[in-house]
């Protein structure tokens, strides 16, 4: 299940946000911020693909750095509240 969510996230990243960095080369742990380049406007973008594509509402309390921190924990936050 994890894995399914971490490949939509990774093609989410690239195809929608236009990050410029390959799929395959984006790593369970790399900053999304640091590594990835996203800025605030990518992570709002990315709040709101991933509650289309996942069919979940992220609450504010849970739109934190650390639940979008990386895709390991953006993915786990995922599955969390998918239930």
């Amino acid at each position: 299940m994890r894995d399914e969510i971490i490949a939509v996230l990774r093609k989410m990243l690239v195809d929608d946000l236009y990050v410029e960095i390959p799929e395959d080369q984006i790593g369970l742990d790399d900053g999304l911020r640091t590594v990835v380049g996203l800025d605030s406007v990518g992570f709002v973008e990315l709040r709101v693909l991933c509650e289309r594509k996942f069919d979940v509402q992220i609450a504010d309390e849970d739109y934190t750095p650390e639940n979008f921190s990386s895709l390991r924990r953006l993915a786990a936050l995922i599955e969390r509240l998918r239930g």
